[in-house]
């Protein structure tokens, strides 16, 4: 090796790089708060588009960057990257975005080489990280101790917690905010003298809410603590809930929620602070709630390839009707499902593989408001052939050749996507009681609405493309045919011109590429009769095609509704 080959360069141009990438991450991320005091809530939508879209910009320009800087012959010398890991490290050991930096210079190995290229010696696929950091690296929250005095504790906060904007009515909040905390809690909770509480310093925005977050906690006990605060135009900031549920709370950082925007100097700590009062959830939900997407990604191959070398665990193909479009398969211990897109569509389905690979992209930068589940993007994914259940293997080899194929002991998946595991909501129908199919078909037809009023039309509305949660919430997740609400012509169903023509088995209207007819949903949705008379009395307008156009004018006028990810009852 040439004494002067530059691992030290590369590594430095790499987290140069990085830097530029994160100060306009953190550009986005610090106006939320200005765009919540003046309620400019369009722009908070377009603010969380571009900065997922950033990662991958700025990648490219790195890349770019790479290439003009170095001979191709020096920097395309896979054999000396390890040089430029090492060199790496010792850059960013003392940063308190470490495990993010090495995520960034997986990205950027992953830009300039082929995915056949990748090795641990040469990225970072296993972290070098610590599991434990010294918290003393950023004190990143804020305690109170109210030895009994609820309401002096409550006045403290928000005297911790302005806006530019005043209370609309803080002395009203604070009362309810009291009462709420006592009902929330057992009775000895708020008269332990130990009873602390303990809030991010940072507050997290979203939408059109503002979240304080943190936990209470005595010597023996915890509860999330998580207060959303509302800005009415005109009126100024409400403090709308106090919840302490952690079923809830974790609704709230849900993977079917958009993306938080909170300045996080050290995010392996927030994240840790989250995981404390979040136990259930994987540390890579956590990061993506946040923003950090790709490091959930990171995080989530990490945990699946542990799970796969600790366990006797094997692709099965996911439960439910065969997909039309995409082929799924899972892994019954770790409640994730893998999608991939097959060779052959259904002849129904007038959709290409570029489109469908558009409208899963599209989803990532939408608000999915509660009721889409987030999916990651992953290609050439290598697993052993022997953690495959050969049925499955054969299935995915005969609907998807080009994507699966066998390389001796490897199976390789070309291209898909994972998604969060959940039941699909026709296999939950059929098992559930009369009280669980009339929660869940209320929910369905809150989730279309959800989704209709965000401007997100869901297309294929059968139920086997909606999932039941662990929480029983309601979530689309089959996103070959959505598209924008204000795309689709809603129509109604033209009269008959004769009598002859309703007993024809051709329409006697034309039908153009986007119109809808919501009148002909009722046969389509509900093969059981019951269930078509149950959805028809809870949500009935969603045949109308007029309520639909209502939804379209909202939007056109550039109304942003409101969904709450938590229960408003308690306001």
């Amino acid at each position: 090796m040439p004494p002067s080959w530059p691992a030290a360069d590369i590594a430095r141009m790499i987290l140069d790089a990085f830097d530029d990438y994160r100060e306009h991450f953190r550009q986005i991320t610090i106006g939320a708060r200005e765009r919540f005091e003046q309620a400019r809530w369009q722009e908070i939508q377009h603010a969380a588009a571009a900065r997922i879209n950033l990662y991958e910009e700025k990648v490219g320009e790195a890349g770019h960057g790479l290439r003009q800087g170095f001979d191709e012959t020096v920097l395309f010398d896979v054999s000396q990257w390890p040089l430029v890991k090492s060199a790496y490290i010792d850059l960013i050991d003392p940063r308190l975005d470490d495990e993010l930096s090495e995520t960034w210079y997986n990205s950027i190995f992953c830009n300039l080489f082929h995915h056949d290229l990748i090795s641990d010696g040469c990225m970072f696929i296993h972290t070098t990280r610590p599991s434990l950091r010294p918290h003393q690296r950023a004190a990143q929250t804020r305690t109170y101790r109210p030895q009994g005095k609820l309401s002096w504790l409550l006045r403290q906060i928000f005297a911790d917690y302005g806006f530019s904007v005043a209370y609309a009515d803080l002395e009203g909040d604070l009362a309810r905010l009291q009462t709420q905390l006592r009902e929330s809690l057992p009775d000895w909770v708020c008269k332990d003298p130990n009873l602390t509480v303990e809030l991010f310093r940072p507050v997290l925005y979203r939408n059109k809410g503002a979240y304080l977050v943190g936990r209470l906690y005595t010597l023996d006990e915890q509860w999330p603590l998580v207060i959303p605060l509302l800005h009415r135009e005109g009126h100024g900031i409400e403090i709308d809930a106090l919840i302490t549920d952690e079923a809830q709370v974790s609704i709230i950082f849900s993977f079917t929620r958009s993306y938080f925007m909170v300045d996080v100097p050290a995010p392996a700590e927030f994240v840790g602070f989250l995981k404390r009062i979040l136990p259930a959830k994987h540390i890579a939900e956590l990061y993506t709630s946040i923003g950090f997407y790709k490091q959930g990604k990171s995080e989530f191959y990490r945990a699946l390839i542990n799970h796969l070398a600790a366990t006797d665990d094997r692709f099965i193909m996911a439960p439910g009707v065969r997909g039309m479009v995409m082929t799924v398969f899972t892994l019954p211990g770790f409640n994730t499902v893998f999608k991939l897109i097959k060779d052959r569509f259904s002849p129904s389905k007038t959709v290409d593989r570029a489109t469908v690979i558009e409208k899963y992209r599209l989803v990532k930068s939408v608000d999915r408001v509660g009721r889409m589940a987030d999916t990651q993007e992953f290609a050439d994914f290598r697993f052993p052939l022997d953690k495959f259940e050969p049925e499955c293997l054969a299935e995915l080899l005969e609907v998807a050749p080009s994507t699966v194929s066998v390389e001796g002991e490897t199976v390789l998946v070309r291209h898909c996507w994972t998604e969060r595991r959940m039941t699909p909501l026709n296999l939950y129908l059929e098992q559930a009681s009369e009280g669980q199919v009339l929660e869940a078909l209320e929910d369905y037809g809150l989730a279309i609405k959800q989704l209709a009023a965000a401007n997100i039309f869901p297309g294929d509305m059968l139920l086997k493309n909606f999932g039941v949660t662990r929480h029983g919430r309601v979530v689309f997740y089959d996103y070959d045919e959505i598209s924008f609400l204000t795309e689709v012509n809603f129509r109604h169903i033209p009269p008959a011109r004769y009598p002859e023509d309703e007993l024809s088995g051709e329409p006697w209207y034309s039908i153009g590429p986007h119109d809808v007819f919501p009148e002909e949903f009722p046969p389509f949705l509900f093969a059981d009769m019951a269930q078509r008379r149950l959805f028809s009395r809870l949500h009935g307008e969603l045949y109308d095609a007029d309520y639909w156009k209502g939804l379209q004018a909202a939007i056109r006028e550039g109304k942003v509704i409101d969904v709450f990810p938590y229960r408003r009852k308690q306001r």
